[in-house]
This record gives structure tokens, sequence and C-alpha cells, in this order.
């Protein structure tokens, strides 16, 4: 579709830096993406999609949104309280836009971070249901069959929707949708005049019982996130983990942390030599390596070796060496991963914006982690951190009208 003034669809994502539920709620990560960078990816890549705004209070958020491309709007305080409301957003975040452009765009686009599963096509069909005249208000629902009940102030319960006395199968039951909250495509002038988010001629866009998951609660987001891990290994193709450095602990993380002790008290290890391959791959793409341990040992550095790795080791302060390493090669810390198994790997993984832990970590450094991995140390851990890294490196563009294209939603007027 032809992106004129007269057809510019603006999607809002409002993000809030305050939740009650899951502080930071909008920065969680689910399958290695946080729920910022999942709706800013899925609003991306929505060729109807002209522009793409995050609004919010929160430095981090914001930070976030750029990083993943998005424009950012400052939320005010007086919008980003409990009791404000989404429409609140959407409407500064249009003001902003018709001071900036002098014109506000044909359609509009309230779309939730916590609806963790949006599909860029969906949207993108609710929004040309909104284009073509077909409706003033495009939102996505899911069917549901389920038999609702209410309960009175006396305790007593009545049925919602449905003849309590006649009990169908599900497959004579005319469906009921339930709305998701993942997307409102609203036709702007109307919603300037209404103020909220349901007026005129309102259509479902029905989207797949998979895709209509919204995250509420922490037992909603551990659920979430097993099962975008089970997805996505499913499809063959890890989660992305879009970083410019991956730095290792040693033992634990190359190893299964067994030591095999001659009697002269020579050290022997067990390495995985698909580890070695991930190493050798991404050292190739271009991303520096570090191995740093706190053990000071001669199969570190001959593994270091092996492997073409940069090593240090001894090193009790594992966080600020860490720091020193990466201000020296003039890098974001938000942008370096750490992945390590032990308590004393902790501070590392606190100073960056990746930190890591293998599947058999202790729980201090599970708990300390923006992902656990699914391989244990030793068995192939470091080898999914480096496919990890390498799924979220930058593709060869193919056409550049069609790099093109993308980079404009970011930077629009």
């Amino acid at each position: 579709m032809s992106k004129t003034k007269q057809s510019r669809v603006l999607v809002v994502i409002p993000a809030r830096g305050g939740s009650k539920g899951i502080p930071l709620k909008n920065l969680q990560p689910v399958a290695g993406r946080s729920l910022v960078a999942r709706a800013v990816g899925a609003a991306l890549a929505a060729p109807s999609v002209t522009d793409v705004v995050v609004s919010t209070d929160h430095p981090g958020i914001r930070a976030e949104a750029l990083r993943c491309g998005a424009q950012v709007v400052k939320r005010p305080a007086e919008l980003s309280g409990d009791l404000a409301t989404s429409e609140s957003a959407v409407l500064h975040v249009l003001d902003d836009h018709r001071a900036q452009t002098g014109e506000d765009p044909e359609v509009v686009v309230l779309l939730q971070c916590t609806s963790p599963f949006i599909d860029p096509a969906d949207l993108d069909a609710a929004v040309a249901e909104v284009l073509a005249g077909g409706a003033d208000v495009c939102f996505s629902a899911a069917e549901s069959h389920a038999f609702l009940w209410t309960v009175g102030a006396d305790g007593g319960v009545d049925a919602v929707g449905h003849d309590a006395a006649h009990r169908p199968r599900r497959q004579d039951r005319a469906p009921q949708y339930r709305e998701t909250g993942a997307f409102y495509a609203l036709r702007t002038d109307g919603f300037r005049r209404h103020g909220h988010r349901f007026f005129g001629r309102l259509r479902l866009h029905v989207v797949p019982p998979e895709h209509s998951t919204e995250i509420d609660t922490p037992e909603d987001l551990d659920l979430v996130a097993a099962l975008a891990e089970r997805r996505e290994q499913g499809a063959g193709a890890p989660a992305g983990i879009d970083v410019d450095a991956l730095v290792t602990d040693f033992d634990g993380v190359h190893t299964d942390d067994a030591v095999l002790l001659a009697e002269d008290g020579t050290e022997h290890v067990r390495v995985n030599r698909g580890d070695g391959m991930g190493v050798a791959r991404l050292s190739r793409a271009g991303v520096p390596l570090l191995i740093l341990s706190t053990e000071k040992n001669p199969v570190v550095a001959a593994r270091g070796r092996k492997l073409g790795v940069e090593v240090l080791q001894g090193i009790d302060d594992k966080a600020s060496r860490l720091a020193e390493w990466i201000a020296a090669r003039g890098l974001d810390p938000e942008r370096v991963a750490f992945l390590g198994n032990d308590v004393n790997d902790v501070g590392a993984m606190a100073a960056v914006g990746w930190p890591l832990a293998v599947a058999d970590a202790r729980p201090e450094a599970r708990a300390a982690a923006r992902l656990v991995l699914s391989a244990k140390g030793g068995h192939g851990a470091v080898r999914e951190a480096c496919e990890r890294i390498l799924a979220a490196q930058p593709q060869p563009r193919v056409l550049a009208t069609a790099g093109e294209h993308h980079q404009g939603k970011g930077r629009s007027a």
C-alpha cells in the first residue's frame, strides 16, 4: 500500500514504568526479548504501519524502545498513574504527532505490550479494514465457548449468554468472542471526537487462541515464557539476543564443573566441541568474546588459545574487570551478554544488559539472569548463547528499497 499523507498509520504502544503486579512488566523478557521489543517488532513488521511510537515515563523503557527502532514520546506524570487510561496516552501521542507534522494519521492503533504473540499479519488486516472504510474500529478477539456466570450480592449465580437448562455441545453453539486487548485500529477523527476506543462501526479481527494470551500476573509471565521457549525451539530457531559482545565464565559454563585430578595434581576438564563451533561462528560474525574466570588454571588459557578467545583469569572482582574491558572497547554495557553459573558471577551479571545463566546454574545466578538457557554448562550452553546472538544479527539486505522502507518506520516525520 502506498504510504501517502492520506493513509498514514500510527501505532501507539503505551508502556508505563509502574506496575503493581509485575515490577517493570514491560521490560520483562519472553524467550529472550522484552515485551516492549516484541510489541515494537510486531508493529514495524506490519506493511501498512508508517509510524511506531512508545509512550513511556521510564528511561529504561525509552532506551529499549529506541534500540528496537521505535520513536518515543515522554509520558507526563499526570498520564502515568494507575488510574490513567490507555486512551489518554494515545491522545497525548496524537497531539505530539500533530505538533510535529501538522496533521493527524488516518488510522491510529493502540497496541499493548502485554500481548506478546501479536502476528503482524493480523495487525495489518485490522488496519486494512479501517483504511478501506469497512469499520471505524477493528480490534483483536478470540473465539470463546466458555459458559460464563455472575455471582449476585446474595451469593446466587446467574448464567451469562446461555440457558443454564440447555447444555449444547461445543460444535452446536454459536461462538462468542473474547476481546484479547492486543490491538485496536481506530479511525483517528472518530477517536478524537469520542475520546474512547469503541465508537461507530465495530468489527472484530479474530486471532488464533495461541496469539490471544495476555500478561497480568507473574504466573501469566511464567506460562508465556515457557510457551514461547517451546514454540521457538519447535520452530528450530532460538530466540535472538541482540548484543554486541559475549563474556563467559569458564568453570560450569564451558565445562560441566567437574574436574579429573591426576596423581601429580594436574587437572583435566571436559569441554564441548559444539561450543567451539558456536564460538567460531560468532567470531566470524565480528562479535567480541571474552572468558572471565576467577580460577587461574593453565587449562583455561589453553582452551582460550584453542578457541581464539581472549582470557582474563584469576579475577576476584569480575564486575569491575568486566566494566574495564567493556569501556576499553567502547561498548555499551546494556548491549553486552554475560553467561554465568554461580554466585561469584552475580556481580558481573548485574553489570550488563543481558545476564544469562546456564540451565543448571545455582539459584542465585538463575535469579539474576534475564534469560536462563536450555542447555547445561559443558553441554552446549556456550553454543546456545552464540546461536541466539547470531539469530539477532542483521541479515544481508536483498533489496535496498526494502531496507529503506523498514527504517522509515522508526525515523518518520
